[in-house]
């Protein structure tokens, strides 16, 4: 176990600290800055429930939009803490120590924002505890309330846990106010072997837990759309294409939080391009699993070739929707794929455009599920082209802003790198990983070696 000295920490790891211990320059315009798009925000949701949904670009029968993109978005970014943080903790694997709380932060802010959207696309928000107040199980939209809460809660526990030990280490160098909160939040931690222990086996135990809870959340956001009769959406295949979306998102979001605060923060001893580079592989093998899903969607569509679902299809491949789907296709496998595929440009700078570009593309996939099936449903209605109005935009502007905010006042409160799993790398990390190696490799025979 690492040992809980607070001055030694401090003055090996100082670069973790300093952005807690030091104002950062141009911090406060930052945060100004993204205030003031969140107060724009802030009045266009006013004026949403002032003057209603007609204030939005949706229409009949387009009645989700932008607000349900942006929610299947959010929910799936938030793969990037569970699947990728817990998956390398059960596997051991060393180099996750610096990126491990990176991901875990995102999991857990970006699943309020993904649940708030679901409430800005409601005329009624207050109506939302009908869910609970008037249940009703055979609704995948209370399984989908049940499994987000359950996550939520799951997540908060799994990045709080890590952090005590480094909370114990803030509470004996910090002062005023801070150092109040650390010792508040830090539970009495002082670095027993006991205390290791328990913690080490919670960790281990929640790490189990949650990747099942995150692999059932975006499956039953899936089925709000497959449970449906509604043309391409009404498809078996829609649980593991989510999933597979999911964690795509996921590792793109963490990429490009990793380069950012990399650079802002001058973590570069942390963040090396190894780092990089193993993500940046994890992002192809997605990105192949994901040109696979998305071949055999469209494939069986097309071969099946029923008339309502033809409709939908051609308004994506060569209809109204085609630039959507088209640079959807570019941002998600041809840009990605071209960059990581090769170990020269599969660089810090490389996999940052790489992640970037799968942002965007994921984005656009979310929007090129909900819209065109609902532009054209099986009911003999007018076709309605939906177009999202300057509230849509502003809100979803307001929203991505909420979040870079949070995200940046966490990285001011809190290590956003693990000073105890970095310290424990150290220690105990070679030694652990050589008894490892032994007990799956052969060693070199005893005595004289046999010819």
């Amino acid at each position: 176990m690492p040992h809980l000295d607070s001055q030694q920490a401090l003055k090996q790891d100082g670069a973790i600290f300093r952005p807690i211990m030091k104002p950062t320059r141009g911090y406060a315009a930052i945060v100004c800055a993204l205030l003031a798009v969140i107060a724009w925000a802030a009045y266009a949701y006013w004026w949403q429930l002032r003057r209603g949904l007609g204030m939005t670009g949706l229409n009949r029968p387009v009645y989700w939009g932008i607000y349900i993109t942006n929610f299947v978005f959010f929910v799936g970014v938030s793969h990037a803490g569970t699947l990728i943080s817990a998956i390398l903790r059960l596997c051991r694997a060393e180099w996750r120590r610096s990126i491990t709380r990176m991901a875990e932060v995102i999991t857990v802010l970006v699943l309020f924002f993904g649940v708030g959207n679901v409430l800005l696309d409601l005329g009624r928000p207050d109506r939302a505890f009908f869910v609970i107040t008037h249940a009703h199980f055979t609704s995948p939209l209370l399984w989908d309330v049940s499994s987000i809460s359950v996550y939520l809660i799951g997540s908060v526990i799994y990045l709080f846990l890590p952090l005590i030990p480094d909370l114990a280490i803030l509470r004996d160098v910090a002062t005023g106010w801070r150092k109040r909160v650390y010792r508040l939040m830090a539970l009495g931690f002082t670095g027993t072997e006991q205390q290791w222990h328990r913690i080490e086996k919670a960790i281990s135990v929640m790490a189990v837990i949650i990747i099942p809870i995150a692999v059932t959340v975006h499956t039953v956001v899936s089925w709000v759309f497959a449970m449906t009769i509604t043309p391409m959406w009404h498809s078996t295949i829609f649980g593991p294409y989510f999933v597979v979306g999911a964690i795509f998102s996921g590792i793109g979001a963490l990429i490009t939080a990793m380069v950012i605060l990399r650079k802002v923060y001058h973590l570069e001893d942390y963040l090396r391009p190894i780092h990089f580079n193993n993500l940046g592989i994890l992002l192809l093998v997605m990105c192949m699993l994901w040109l696979y899903f998305t071949f055999a969607e469209y494939l069986t569509t097309w071969y099946g070739h029923e008339p309502i679902e033809m409709t939908v299809f051609y308004a994506k491949i060569r209809g109204p929707y085609a630039p959507y789907f088209w640079t959807m296709f570019v941002t998600c496998f041809i840009i990605p794929f071209s960059i990581l595929c090769n170990s020269r440009t599969r660089t810090i700078t490389g996999t940052f455009i790489a992640s970037l570009s799968v942002n965007i593309g994921m984005w656009l996939e979310r929007f090129t599920i909900v819209v065109p099936s609902l532009s054209n449903p099986r009911l003999p209605v007018e076709f309605h082209m939906y177009h999202p109005s300057w509230v849509e935009w502003s809100l979803m502007a307001g929203c991505f802003a909420a979040f870079i905010l949070l995200y940046t006042l966490f990285t001011k409160l809190f290590p956003m790198v693990s000073i105890w799993e970095i310290r424990e790398g150290r220690e105990v990390a070679v030694t652990e990983t050589v008894e490892r190696i032994k007990t799956y490799l052969p060693m070199e025979p005893k005595g004289e070696v046999a010819k």
